[in-house]
């Protein structure tokens, strides 16, 4: 095999793995010097020059010319006289011989695997580089595009044709993807498989709403509005504190944008999720009523592991939200459970859910509690459906529990 035929395709193939050319020659280098300790025994008194613009190779071996009855003579860095003057028939004692050594002198089989494992070295650096990019990268967003739709998975390919992976667990429940498009997503980790790497996005992370923001609204880019806290149930809503270090600038007005602008570009990516914007403030009990907008809140009773809020009856409903996503993400927000409680008109109409504790299991009223069913009365006028939809109780404990308190009253 020429040394063209062997330098040129694999610069060639390296240059379209973006290796850069310092590493291209330390790799061809090492190849060949593997080849020079295998036939030589050593690679001490070797050159090795490579020119890549012009696919060239030299290979040099230096020797020092001795006596032809000196006891050194056969040692690998010198050459009896006599031997050196075939070369040069001139030669002297003391000089040095520089001989080139030509690809031919090796064996075919040792060239053609020095050809295979410059490409697998080529290639075991690519999945270096990949890994490393990639993981200099988890958290930021990228913009790929969609080359397989799959059951569990949908493959993506970045600017360097490099696989992505974007697995259905971190896919918004309305996404809906077709080949050829380009989608965005967090690098959200990245995993050797095998030695090869697998990088995994993501479209359900608060930090990929938290970097749209950044994406969207300039004073979060800038440092002037820090986003505190994100918290989201993918698809369906997400609230976000925001605090700014500027008082002239409203952080949820800077968030929102004239008319909706900023976030509605935010909510189509989304795939519709509902934000709540919150203004953050160290104010407990103001930070609380804010993360459970748009519900009005009476009073509020914090304890060490829990939060107490007190609302009017018709708030109720506001506070808990649907499927109870309001009040889970306002404990999340503020990093405490919530126990909602309806205030009362008249106290003796209705009887407080403790009062039952001999015939209702403690984890029965707890889970009413949860979703703000705290009476006998709130429970009876709520209807079962309801009951079963918002809670973990089960059809039969549900029917069992509004028997027992329909008693009461019947009594």
């Amino acid at each position: 095999m020429d040394k063209e035929k062997l330098i040129e395709p694999f610069a060639a193939f390296a240059k379209s793995k973006n290796i850069d050319r310092p590493t291209v020659i330390k790799i061809l280098e090492d190849v060949f010097k593997t080849m020079i300790r295998k036939k030589f025994g050593t690679e001490d008194n070797f050159d090795v020059i490579i020119n890549l613009d012009k696919g060239d190779l030299q290979i040099w071996r230096f020797r020092e010319i001795v006596d032809d009855n000196a006891e050194d003579r056969g040692d690998h860095d010198k050459i009896s006289l006599s031997e050196a003057r075939k070369i040069e028939p001139d030669f002297e004692i003391g000089e040095e011989v520089a001989e080139e050594i030509k690809l031919a002198d090796f064996q075919r089989r040792a060239v053609m695997t020095a050809r295979q494992t410059l490409i697998q070295k080529v290639k075991d650096l690519e999945k270096d580089n990949l890994y490393h990019k990639y993981s200099q990268l988890i958290g930021e967003i990228v913009n790929a595009e969609v080359c397989q739709v799959l059951g569990k998975e949908v493959i993506l390919l970045d600017d360097e044709k490099n696989e992505l992976s974007l697995p259905k667990s971190e896919q918004i429940p309305g996404d809906r993807f077709k080949k050829g498009e380009y989608i965005r997503a967090i690098v959200h980790k990245v995993e050797l498989q095998n030695t090869r790497a697998k990088i995994i996005l993501s479209r359900t992370s608060a930090i990929f709403l938290e970097k749209l923001f950044e994406n969207e609204v300039p004073e979060v880019a800038d440092g002037l509005i820090t986003i505190k806290k994100v918290v989201r149930e993918p698809g369906g809503r997400a609230k976000v504190a925001v605090e700014s270090y500027d008082d002239r600038v409203d952080p949820v007005g800077a968030c929102v944008g004239m008319k909706g602008t900023r976030i509605h570009g935010i909510v189509r990516e989304l795939q519709g999720e509902n934000i709540d914007v919150i203004n953050y403030t160290d104010n407990m009990d103001l930070y609380i009523a804010r993360a459970l907008s748009p519900a009005k809140i009476s009073s509020i009773k914090q304890m060490e592991e829990r939060i107490a809020v007190y609302m009017k009856p018709e708030q109720v409903a506001l506070a808990i939200g649907k499927g109870g996503q309001n009040i889970k993400l306002a404990s999340q927000l503020i990093s405490k459970e919530i126990d909602i409680y309806r205030e009362l008109g008249d106290q003796e109409e209705d009887v407080d859910l403790e009062e039952f504790a001999d015939e209702i299991d403690s984890w029965v009223i707890d889970e009413l509690r949860r979703v703000g069913l705290d009476t006998a009365k709130n429970v009876l006028t709520t209807p079962k459906e309801d009951v079963e939809r918002r809670t973990d109780l089960e059809k039969e404990t549900i029917d069992r529990l509004y028997k027992i308190l329909d008693q009461e009253f019947k009594e």
